[in-house]
C-alpha cells in the first residue's frame, strides 16, 4: 500500500492546525487519557479507518489498556468491562460519529451530561471531533496502517 499524498507536507499549516487542536485534548482538555483512546479506537471503528485504529490501539496499549476491552469496544454495550463514565462517553462517541442518524438523541446527551461536568462535555465533544477529522483525512489519502509506534509521533 502507498499513501496518495502527505498531508502534512502539502499543507503543513493546515495540519498544524490540527494538531493545535489534538494537542488541547491530550494535554489540556482534562479527560483521562485512556477515555479519550476508547473514544479514538470506537471512532475509527465506526468509520473504518485502519490507520487510526492501528495507531490508537497501540497508544491504548502504551497506556495499559486491556486486549480484553480492546476486543470488546466494538460491543461495548453487550459486556460489563466499561465503566458508566465510559459507557456515556462511548455512546456519544457513536451518536456524534454518525450523527445523521439521530442527531445526538436525548437520551444519549443526558446521559452523558450525568457523566460529565459540563467543561468535559464540550471537551469530550471536542475530542469526538477531532478523531472523526482525523479518520476523514487518513481515510481519504490512504495513510497506511502498521508503521505507527507510540511515543514517535
Amino acid at each position: 500500500m502507498q499513501a496518495r499524498l502527505e498531508a502534512q507536507k502539502v499543507s503543513p499549516a493546515a495540519y498544524q492546525a490540527m494538531l493545535g487542536l489534538e494537542m488541547f485534548v491530550l494535554k489540556r482538555s482534562k479527560l483521562e487519557p485512556a477515555l479519550i483512546q476508547l473514544v479514538k479506537v470506537r471512532a475509527s471503528q465506526i468509520n473504518g479507518c485502519a490507520y487510526c485504529i492501528d495507531m490508537h490501539s497501540k497508544d491504548a496499549r502504551a497506556e495499559a489498556e486491556t486486549e480484553q476491552r480492546l476486543y470488546a469496544l466494538s460491543a461495548w454495550e453487550e459486556t460489563p468491562f466499561f465503566t458508566d463514565r465510559e459507557r456515556a462517553a462511548l455512546a456519544l462517541t457513536e451518536a456524534i460519529t454518525v450523527v445523521r442518524e439521530g442527531h445526538v438523541p436525548d437520551a444519549v446527551y443526558e446521559m452523558a451530561k450525568k457523566s460529565f461536568s459540563e467543561v468535559e462535555l464540550v471537551n469530550l465533544t471536542l475530542a469526538i471531533i477531532t478523531i472523526n477529522g482525523w479518520n476523514r483525512l487518513a481515510i481519504t489519502f490512504r495513510f497506511v496502517p502498521g508503521e505507527y509506534q507510540p511515543g514517535r509521533k
